[in-house]
């Protein structure tokens, strides 16, 4: 007899840490990952007027060094990343050749020829295979340093502050999706202002081992502004309440950027040929004349919470389908992001319900995002 073992789940650096906390642990793409330490709505309102802290050390990092990486990048990703400048970063996408997301991704410039893309947890994998096999001919190596960084985020309008009293890096001068080497807490560690929450915040790139130093130091700077640590559900309610797509909901391969309404991402000026880009040009083109279902906001009128998968309807017929759906701290009500027909997509549009086990529960049809900070 043969017996199929389920792998143990991977752990972060800060693992032990969390369980001291409390935290109520989840399988996430692998990963034993904290999913709340207590009240998810307070965790969520602490980043939305405070601040909160998260183990982002599931994420995949990726390092493509060499004289033809920015080559190489613009030939695997959609972007056009050798316009990317020195300590900046630009959200972008890996697309299979019929055009199909693989996945979104962060790429960083840390020099002049070397770059850091971070890719879903789910999909690391996938993405690390992809640019290894579309690195062939170019000078240029792809490396898996998945082990080499803990990753953590501090979101909220006081992480400036909070992060400020830990370090004497330029955090003024930072710009929103930049980068820059420093240090915090006497660890050394590479501050991005990039997030994933609709806040203002920093994600925490360092060595595994440095990693429970920087938390303590964080929880203690951050104690007397009402910093709390924070799990993965608020994270999914703070993305979901900033239109945020999220891998496996809003993107999959079998939609393209233009279908998911981000062909902006797209750049077909730049120099040379990329993976998907006759598929893409086509898409572009569909979506021109004819847009398929379009990415819609939803807010109910009532209570019930819509999920992924559920029918959105009209006048008795299915019109799309709800990607991403929870109750909003912020709005105090039920929201969901939906695909549904192009007919039905303005913001304003009635008649639109979504059937939650055969009850056609009515919601209204928004622009995204749902919640936008105030500057």
């Amino acid at each position: 007899m043969s017996s199929t073992a389920t792998p143990e789940p991977r752990r972060t650096a800060l693992d032990a840490l969390h369980r001291s906390l409390g935290a109520t642990m989840t399988d996430f793409a692998g990963w034993d990952m904290p999913l709340r330490y207590g009240s998810e709505r307070d965790e969520h309102l602490a980043v939305r007027t405070k601040a909160g802290l998260f183990d982002l050390s599931h994420m995949g990092e990726i390092t493509v060094t060499g004289p033809q990486a920015a080559q190489l990048l613009n030939y695997a990703l959609v972007g056009n990343i050798a316009s990317v400048g020195l300590g900046r970063a630009r959200y972008t996408m890996i697309c299979r050749a019929d055009g199909g997301i693989l996945d979104d991704l962060i790429v960083y410039r840390l020099a002049d020829t070397e770059y850091m893309v971070v890719a879903n947890a789910s999909n690391a994998q996938v993405v690390l295979d992809a640019l290894t096999e579309r690195a062939a001919g170019f000078d240029a190596v792809v490396r898996d340093d998945r082990d080499a960084y803990a990753l953590l985020a501090v979101q909220g309008p006081e992480s400036p502050g909070i992060l400020k009293s830990l370090t004497d890096a330029d955090l003024d001068g930072l710009k929103y999706y930049a980068g820059l080497p420093g240090t915090v807490a006497g660890v050394p560690a590479l501050i991005a202002r990039t997030g994933y929450t609709g806040e203002d915040g920093f994600e925490l790139f360092v060595s595994p081992g440095d990693a429970e130093k920087l938390w303590l130091a964080l929880t203690e700077a951050g104690a007397q502004v009402g910093l709390i640590p924070c799990g993965l559900s608020c994270r999914d309610t703070l993305r979901l309440e900033a239109g945020m797509p999220l891998y496996g909901h809003e993107l999959s391969t079998s939609l393209t950027p233009f279908d998911a309404g981000l062909g902006r991402v797209v750049k077909f000026e730049k120099d040379g040929d990329f993976v998907g880009r006759g598929a893409l040009e086509a898409a572009a083109e569909r979506a021109a004349s004819q847009p398929p279902r379009v990415l819609v906001g939803l807010v109910a009128e009532g209570r019930r919470v819509p999920r992924a998968g559920y029918p959105v309807v009209a006048d008795g017929q299915v019109i799309g389908e709800v990607t991403s759906g929870a109750p909003s701290p912020t709005l105090g009500k039920p929201i969901a992001m939906a695909y549904v027909d192009a007919a039905h997509s303005a913001p304003g549009t009635t008649g639109v319900g979504v059937d939650i086990r055969g009850s056609h529960e009515p919601y209204e049809v928004v622009a995204l995002p749902f919640y936008r900070r105030e500057k």
